[in-house]
């Protein structure tokens, strides 16, 4: 394992060559820019702006290479409020050109879902999103040992079959 110290994201991504894959896991994150925009939705207040448009210029910068960019969201139905407001917000990254998709937790078997989120770029290098006790983003760490990229590839493939596209998904639980 590779401890990836500072803001390690723009020089994976750069790197991509085919592929990146998010797996997400958690109902909620304590991302700091997030407060602002969560305290809003939550209170009612009209969105300001894109909560995070340099991801989306990375996002799109991305694509424009022919990289794939998709992600699967494990939530809970109902969703949490955190979910709520990122659901309302994910057509930021749809626009940009993430494929993402959803699946209710309870439709899944537990021993099926990895207790933490990653991204496998190309297949090969799996970087784990590593948060503190209270959800903040800590420095992810990566690795290239085969076993684990073929678990992370096959957990891939499984839970991409079980979920909705975001547009279906925000249609039936967007109004929550």
């Amino acid at each position: 394992m590779q401890l990836r110290q500072g803001d390690p994201w723009p020089d994976l991504f750069r790197a991509c060559r085919r592929e990146a894959f998010h797996l997400e896991v958690k109902d909620s994150y304590a991302e700091p820019y997030e407060s602002e925009p969560l305290r809003r939705f939550l209170a009612g207040e009209p969105e300001l702006v894109d909560p995070s448009p340099e991801w989306r210029a990375l996002v799109r910068e991305t694509a424009a290479r022919g990289v794939t960019l998709s992600r699967v969201r494990v939530v809970t139905v109902p969703l949490t409020d955190y979910q709520r407001w990122l659901l309302s917000v994910t057509h930021y990254n749809v626009n940009a050109g993430d494929d993402i998709r959803y699946i209710p937790r309870d439709l899944t078997d537990a021993s099926e879902v990895p207790q933490d989120d990653w991204w496998l770029f190309d297949g090969q290098l799996v970087v784990f999103n590593v948060s503190d006790e209270d959800g903040r983003p800590a420095d992810p760490v990566s690795t290239t040992d085969p076993g684990i990229a073929e678990y992370c590839r096959t957990v891939k493939q499984h839970l991409w079959e079980l979920a909705t596209p975001f547009a279906e998904f925000n249609g039936m639980h967007g109004g929550q």
